[in-house]
């Protein structure tokens, strides 16, 4: 098995550093970079087919999520309608409470709620702690240029294709 990345990339960093030096033959140089070259390139592309099989592996983990989880709302929303047909078969026999082998049954109040049917007086309203709106800044910096408040910044990252 080859040198590892971090074992190439060290390798290429005391290469830059030979060429710098007038001693070292530029043949011998020329040669140890296409061979480092070569090895780099050689893993990058190993790097590269394990990164697409997880990204693979990732995809199918996410279909079988949403698999699950309308599996899991279906399950939810029968449940909720059984326990609704079987709340309005109590009321309607008038068998508010009663008990079996296995289960007890009640129908009972819930908690108090409250319904808005005019102005909230001040006093019960939430003030909510101002938020940015990032998007509407980089919007308006691409438009007028940096201001005394937000400037853009342009990162980098890796793309495999």
């Amino acid at each position: 098995m080859g040198a590892s990345l971090y074992e190439l990339t060290g390798q290429a960093l005391l290469l830059k550093k030979m060429a710098e030096d007038s001693e070292v033959d530029p043949q011998v140089f020329s040669d140890t970079l296409e061979t480092l070259d070569f090895e780099i390139e050689e893993k990058a592309d190993a790097y590269a087919k394990i990164i697409r099989m997880l990204e693979g592996q990732e995809d199918t983990l996410e279909a079988e999520i949403a698999r699950l989880t309308g599996r899991k709302k279906m399950l939810e929303n029968k449940v909720e309608r059984m326990k609704r047909n079987l709340e309005q078969s109590m009321i309607l026999l008038n068998k508010r409470k009663f008990q079996t082998d296995l289960f007890s049954f009640n129908i009972q109040k819930n908690p108090a709620s409250v319904n808005i049917i005019g102005d909230v007086p001040e006093e019960f309203l939430v003030h909510l702690e101002p938020r940015v709106d990032k998007k509407a800044i980089i919007a308006y910096v691409k438009e007028h240029g940096n201001t005394d408040f937000a400037e853009l910044t342009q990162s980098e990252s890796l793309r495999i294709r």
